[in-house]
This record gives C-alpha cells, structure tokens and sequence, in this order.
C-alpha cells in the first residue's frame, strides 16, 4: 500500500457520487481491496481506528441531556431565583431549606431517569444488524457497525444496504429509494458508470445506505460508512430523537394541563396576597411552591423506572423493545394482524412427496425442484433463507438426486419477488444445452403453462383442502442462447409437477390465540398462502367466524369498503405487500391500537403502518428494521406476555397521574385558598416543597405495584378527557377534609401558626399518600386488591416521616412545633373517613364514567427515515470535526 492520501479512493467527502461516476474496477483498486478476498483481519482493524464507527446516531445514556432534562422546568428556576433573593435579603435559613429540597428533588429525577436511559442502551445493544460481508476470502456475518471503506458487501433481498456501495456484480437489483429520494417505485441497478454530474436518484452503479434490496441480489465494495454516507448527510441534519408515541403525547398533554392550572392559581395567589400586604418575598416563595406542588416533578421518572423495570421483565420473557416509550403502546393494542408461518404453525416445515405431471416422475419433480433455487450450494447445509428450499434439501428424496445435479450449471437465475411469486433459473446441461426451470405458486406456475392436466388441478385443490403447502416445478428448453433471464421469459412452460410440505400447527397456537382473546384482541391472519390451506389451519387452531378474503377482492375494494370488509374477515391470503399495508391502515383509521406481526420483507410497508410492528430476531433485516417490538421467539404466547406487561406498566403510570389530579391537587389548591383568609400562610414554601418530595418518593414504588385482572383484559388507552374528570370530582374531596383539618387546628386546639402549618403538614401527606390504596384499584383495596409490599412499606414509610419530623431535632429550622397526641387520634378518624369517601366516591364515579375512543393517530413526519436512523446507531460518541479521512489505497 501507498502512504499518499492524494492516490486514494474517493473520500468520504466525495463519498459515492464520486465513486458511481468511475468504473468499479478502478474504485476496487484505489481502495486496494481483490476480489473476492475482501479486506484483511489486520487491515479491517486499522481502517475501523481511522474511519470509527458505520453509525449514524448514538443511542449512549449521556448525563447531561438526562439532568438538563430534570432543571428545566420554568418552575424550578423561578423558585431557585427566587431563593436566592431571599437568601440575599436576610431570610437565609428558608433559602437554604429550598435549594436542599430542590436539589434532592432534582436528584432523585436524575438518578432514577439515568438509570433508564442506561436500561435503554443496554436494550438496544441487545439488538444488532448484520451484514453478508467478504474478508480474508471467507463470507462471514458482521455487525454493520463494523463496516469499513473496502468491505466486499454481498446483498440479498430484503436486505438494508448498511453502507454506500460501489456495485461490482449484479443480477436483478432493484432497490427501494424512497427513504432518500421519496420516489415510490423501486430502482433497477446495474454496474456500469454513470456520467458525472448524475443526480442521486440516478447513481444506477451504486446502493444508498439505508435503502432496501425489493429484488434480485448483488455483491457491491464499501466507498462511505457513517455519517459521510448520503443518508448519513441526511440524518445529521434530521432530529433523530426518538418517535414521541401517542402515550408520550397524553403525557405532555396532561402535563401541559397542570401547567395552565398552576400558572392560573400562582397568579391568582401572588396578587392576592401582595394584596393582603404580606411581602414580596415570601408571597413568591409561596405561590411558585404551590405551582411545583401541582406539577408532576416526578412523573417523567415514575414512567421511565416503570419502563426500565418492564423492559427488563419483558427481556426475561424474550420480548425485546427498540425503544421503552413502545412499551405502553403495546398494552394499547387490540387488533394483531399475524402471517401464518411460525406463528400459527410450527415453522419446521417437511416435505412429504410430489405430485409428477403425467408422463413425469416424482424423481424428477423433485431434481427441477432442488435447481430451481437461488442459492448455488449444492448441501443441505446451506441453502439459504427459503424455508420450502430447506426443507426439500434435507428430505430422504433428495439424496438420490444430488449426484444428477453435477450435470446442470446454473447460468443464470431470476429471483423470487413477492409480485410474480416465482423464482427462475437458466441451467445448462453437459451438452451444452439450456433449459429454463421455474418454481412459485402453483396458481401462477399453472397460468404460464401451455397446458395443465385436470389431474393435476384436482390434486392441487385437495391438498389445499388438507391444509398443506405446495408448490410447482415448470419448465422448457430455451430457444436461444442468452445469459439473461426477465419476467417475459417465465411463459409457454411444460407443467412438471408438484411439491407438497406439510407446517403443521403449534400445539400451543390455540392456547395462545386464546390468551390473546382474554386481553381483548382480536387476531387476523395475513398470509401469501393459498385461501383453502389458511383457513383450515385457523379452523383447526379454534378461530371463529372465519371470513376469508383474497389479494384480489382486496383490491377491488375502496378504503371504507375495506374498513367494514375488515370487522367481518379473519384471514386474508394471497395478499401483496401494499395490500398488507392497505388492511393495517385502514383498521388503524377504524377504531383502537393496531399491531402487525411479520418477518419478511414483504411486511416491511405493514409494520411501518401498524401503530405497533412486531418482528423475530430471525427476520429479514428490512422487517427488523420496520418493527418496534422484537420477540426473540416466533410465539403468540410471548406476545401476549409482551402485551399484559405493556397494560401493567399503562395502569401503574395511570396510578400515578390520578394521584396527581386528585388528593395532591386538591391539597395546593387548599393552601391557595386558605392563604386568602388566614392571617399567616398556611404552609411555609419550604414545607410545601419537603412535603411534595416526601409524598413524590413514596410514589417511586408504583411500578412495582399489583394490577387487577379486569385491568390487563382490556386495551390501556389514554384518556385525557377521563383524567380531567377524575380531577375535578376526586380534587374537591381532598380539599373538604384540608379545611376540617383547619377548623380543628384553629377552634380545637387553638394553635398558633407553626402548630397550624406542622398539623395541616402532617394530614395532608397522610391523606395525599394513603389514597394511592383507594385510587390504585377499582375494587375494594386490601380485600378484594392487594398492593405490592414495596408500595406498601414505602407509603407508611412516608406517613411516618412526616409525623415523627416535628418531634425532631429539624423541627425548629423546618418551622415545625410538636402537636398534642390528640391530635394523631383525630388523625386517624379523618384518615379513615376520607378513604371511605373516596371509595363512595369511586362507586359513583366509575359507575357515571364512559368509555371515549380514542382518536385517530398521526406520525411525525419522516417517520420511516428517522426509524431507519436509528438502526445505524451506537453506543459510543460519534466523531465529530471537518476532518474527513480518506480511504486508504
């Protein structure tokens, strides 16, 4: 190799625009990469220290962006302002009081939101992408993050192009561009140079990263990885932040709703009481307390240690999400639209025999049938991605005719794509012969035949009937000598046979649809299959009401004659990719949550539509890609334990925010009104923020917490409106028993203000603390509904604090004062007349409350690029500078 920079392939800076105007052989010598030995061990290594990682976007828990997330509540800094001017004019003790409470308050969020961000990348680390890729003369898989400038990079379809390739052998590439380009329609490929100055939608001789390989297949050579990748110019200008989901939406909705609130009632409280003529100060102090009081300081911690704890149940249980926000949305849904193979089915599919044509052999259905194939391995052992190909090669009838194979070369071959359903191979014999062999669907087999025997149409419909899976050998001699094979050479094909595969159901499919059919949804099948064989598997397997509708019907169907087509359908088969896509949105449009279960490629449009995509850690990378949720194992059982710890995490977050609108709202607004009509404030700043942090910890044991039965048997939606109410009818309950708390402070014991604000401290921590047992369950708590021991311990924990504080020594700087053991007597009393309001208060209602549907989701837009972003992503920081080094030659 040359140490000369300016000998060197096209920089990154130049990247593949450069490299698509030259012809590949030159690009593979400027990168001083031979074909095929690819890049060596010791030189991949010296490259990947040069050009760091292929990555796009870093997915690292950062510290900073997690504490500036924590201070920058508008609230915390006017109430820290305002400390310190305190603090300057004399009143140093209370000041000093704050800035403790705020700061604990401000840790206790970043400590508990780190730790979910770590959760986070530790998730994602748990996923990884891989890439085909030639070094040292053996293909092996690689992580695309490894990739560097000179990687040999073999492309299949349904692959995601990891990285800016040169094209250096093709065979029917067409890639799908719309990431970059936005055009539909995907982009037949090629090797040759294209002119200079081609716009990025014409660079023929090249694949994008982040593109999909739609058909055919190629082997291509690394020029850019990262961020000097065209889609990586893309990405570094896009906000690649995470999806806001439709629960992180009613989160900030919700949030937003306090906020108003608060700012209403902090006005509302500082002009009253500069009015009354109390000072500057200390009315500030006062009403920001009031306003923190009312806010969920908490809540983004309370639900990222609830997504953090989920996440990690759900890994236990094989269920891994790209992002924890996805968590919630997946306890949302209540339709799931699934393919049939190895999720209804076994997935180990065997064959069973073959059907010859007349005047044929099933020796020799079985020999077209084994080179009818895109793979040129000739063992069982590699055959590649199709199932039915395995399945074959490994079959008892196979080893008879392996050795015949040694006779045919294959010359040339047309992949499988999911339009034409078929694969074709040109084969030439020892003498010099070509023959075409075609294999697909037996419908669209028998259709490019000259004649099919009504034997064989009626052996074909009865193995549908049984259920089994089939597929049609065809052939003919081709008339000329070419190298090439196209779609219009699939016709006027001598029909050879049949092969028959039997996937027999799981023997735990029934149990799980019927799980699924406990949590509420309802399931649908998707599938390329035959109608006939679908539907005797989904009525074996106990589905009801089985409607059955085709690709074809389906497209002959508008959008609201397919949304009502829908609600009365169970399986659809035969149906193409946009069709798949076609059936999610319109359910999506219809009403609740929809997931799509999928692994091929052909599902990519689906799980891009479906509010919740769901894919196998053995999918294609385009479907992986295109999923939120990824089950480590093909099972609707995971899937629904996926699904019920979703709902678990929904209720246990909702607990929280009824908290929040009831018994502490209806606290702040208490102090709001008594400061109005007392003579002193009701509760100093200092200990409105020590009780909203005491009351706050306790609540860090929701997630922890049980959830009822009847919780987890329905879809969890977000219902700010249902929130609203609970807000204005629990409130007002809380607030009735702050002014009894008053009168007996003020005509029973004839307290003074500091015994005042110590009592009224005292019972509205106990109060705002102990409903979580009321709130936290519909029915009748403790007896019908058990809460978590932690929960449990921390609540009392909470409730004991606070009324063993004024008794000690942080009595005095706190502006406590001892209270008469009377009064815990009445405490008591009130505790327990509350509760029991509230559970009258529950049964009223909830009895009065109706369910309203949601409404209609709506994506960001980009949605598709920024997901694809985040699959080129690392754990370590991403370089930054103009720097951009070049390849080496």
């Amino acid at each position: 190799m040359t140490a000369l920079a300016s000998e060197r392939a096209p920089a990154p800076e130049q990247g593949v625009v450069s490299a698509a105007v030259r012809p590949a052989d030159d690009v593979l010598g400027a990168l001083d990469v031979g074909v095929p030995e690819g890049l060596s061990a010791a030189e991949v290594l010296r490259r990947q220290a040069e050009f760091g990682p292929n990555a796009v976007a870093t997915h690292r828990a950062r510290v900073f962006p997690v504490l500036w997330h924590q201070l920058r509540s508008p609230l915390l800094g006017l109430l820290a302002a305002a400390a310190v001017v305190s603090f300057l004019v004399g009143e140093r003790s209370d000041a000093v009081i704050i800035g403790l409470i705020v700061s604990a308050s401000v840790g206790l969020g970043f400590v508990n939101e780190y730790r979910a961000e770590r959760a986070a990348q530790a998730l994602h680390s748990q996923i990884h992408h891989t890439s085909l890729t030639l070094r040292g003369g053996t293909a092996a898989l690689v992580d695309v993050g490894e990739l560097v400038p000179g990687d040999l990079v073999e492309l299949r379809l349904g692959d995601i192009v990891p990285a800016d390739l040169r094209l250096i052998s093709v065979t029917g590439l067409e890639c799908d561009e719309s990431v970059l380009t936005g055009e539909s329609l995907p982009v037949e490929k090629g090797i040759a140079a294209v002119p200079v100055g081609s716009p990025l939608a014409e660079l023929s001789g090249c694949a994008l990263m982040g593109t999909v390989v739609r058909a055919g297949s190629a082997r291509g050579v690394v020029v850019a990885t990262g961020a000097h990748t065209e889609f990586g110019k893309i990405a570094a200008g896009l906000d690649t932040h995470p999806l806001d989901t439709e629960f992180q939406v009613g989160l900030r909705r919700f949030s937003m709703l306090l906020v108003y609130v608060a700012g209403a009632l902090t006005t509302s409280i500082f002009v009253a009481n500069v009015l009354l003529h109390r000072p500057i100060i200390d009315a500030l102090l006062f009403s920001l307390a009031i306003a923190v009081g009312i806010t969920p300081q908490l809540l983004p911690a309370v639900v990222s240690t609830s997504l953090a704890a989920g996440s990690r149940r759900m890994s236990r249980r094989k269920v891994l999400v790209k992002r924890l926000v996805c968590i919630e949305d997946l306890g949302d849904v209540d339709v799931l639209f699934t393919d049939k193979t190895g999720t209804l089915t076994t997935g180990r599919i065997e064959y069973m025999r073959a059907v010859p044509a007349d005047g044929q052999s099933p020796q020799t259905v079985v020999r077209w049938g084994l080179l009818a194939t895109e793979n040129e391995a000739r063992d069982a052992r590699d055959v590649g991605g199709n199932l039915l190909d395995q399945a074959l090669w490994q079959s008892p009838a196979s080893v008879g005719e392996r050795a015949a194979l040694e006779q045919y070369k294959q010359v040339a071959v047309l992949p499988f794509d999911h339009e034409r359903r078929l694969v074709s191979v040109l084969l030439r014999d020892r003498n010099d012969r070509l023959r075409l062999v075609t294999k697909g669907a037996p419908e669209t087999v028998m259709d490019r035949c000259v004649t099919v025997p009504a034997a064989a149409r009626d052996a074909l419909a009865v193995e549908f009937e049984a259920g089994n899976r089939v597929v049609a050998v065809a052939t003919r001699p081709a008339v000329t000598e070419t190298t090439t094979l196209a779609p219009d050479d699939e016709h006027g094909l001598t029909f050879v046979g049949l092969l028959v595969f039997i996937d027999p159901p799981k023997q735990d499919a029934a149990v799980a649809l019927r799980r699924l059919s406990g949590l509420g949804i309802a399931v649908k099948v998707v599938t390329g299959d035959n109608a006939a064989v679908a539907s005797k598997v989904c009525h074996g397997l106990g589905l009801s009401d089985l409607g059955v509708m085709t690709g074809g019907e389906i497209d002959a169907l508008d959008d609201d004659q397919l949304a009502e087509a829908i609600t009365r359908t169970t399986v659809f088969a035969r149906v193409s990719p946009e069709a798949k896509a076609r059936i999610v949105h319109a359910q999506r449009l219809s009403r609740g949550g929809v997931a799509f279960l999928g692994d091929g490629v052909n599902d990519a449009l689906a799980l891009h539509a479906a509010d919740v995509g769901i894919s196998v850690d053995s999918a294609t990378d385009v479907a992986k890609d295109a999923a939120d949720v990824i089950l480590l194992e093909k099972d609707l059982n995971v899937l629904a334990d996926g699904v019920g710890e979703g709902r678990r995490i929904f209720a246990n977050t909702i607990k929280y925010v009824l908290m929040g609108t009831s018994s502490n709202f209806g606290n702040m607004a208490s102090a709001a009104g008594a400061s109005l009509f007392l003579s002193f404030l009701p509760m100093l700043p200092s200990q409105i923020l020590l009780n909203n942090l005491l009351y706050d910890t306790s609540q860090l044991a929701i997630p922890t917490d049980n959830v009822d039965e009847e919780q987890l048997r329905k879809p969890s939606h977000w219902d700010i409106a249902f929130i609203r109410r609970f807000m204005i009818s629990f409130g007002p309950l809380s607030s009735v028993f702050d002014f009894i708390t008053f009168g007996v402070m003020l005509w029973v014991f004839h307290s003074g203000p500091a015994q005042f604000r110590t009592g009224w401290f005292v019972e509205s921590l106990a109060t705002q603390t102990l409903v979580i047992f009321a709130i936290r369950t519909r029915r009748i708590p403790f007896f019908r509904s058990h809460p978590s021991l932690p929960l449990t311990l921390a609540a009392l924990g909470v409730v004991t604090v606070g009324a063993v504080l004024p008794a000690t020594p942080l009595a005095h700087a706190l502006g406590f004062q001892a209270l008469p053991p009377a009064f815990f007597a009445t405490l008591v009393g009130m505790i327990v007349a509350y509760l029991a309001l509230i559970e009258i208060g529950k049964r009223l209602f909830y009895g009065a409350s109706a369910k309203v549907p949601p409404a209609p989701r709506h994506y960001a837009a980009r949605r598709h690029l920024r997901r694809r972003a985040a699959r080129f992503s690392t754990a370590t920081p991403l370089r930054t500078g103009p720097e951009t080094p070049s390849p080496p030659q």
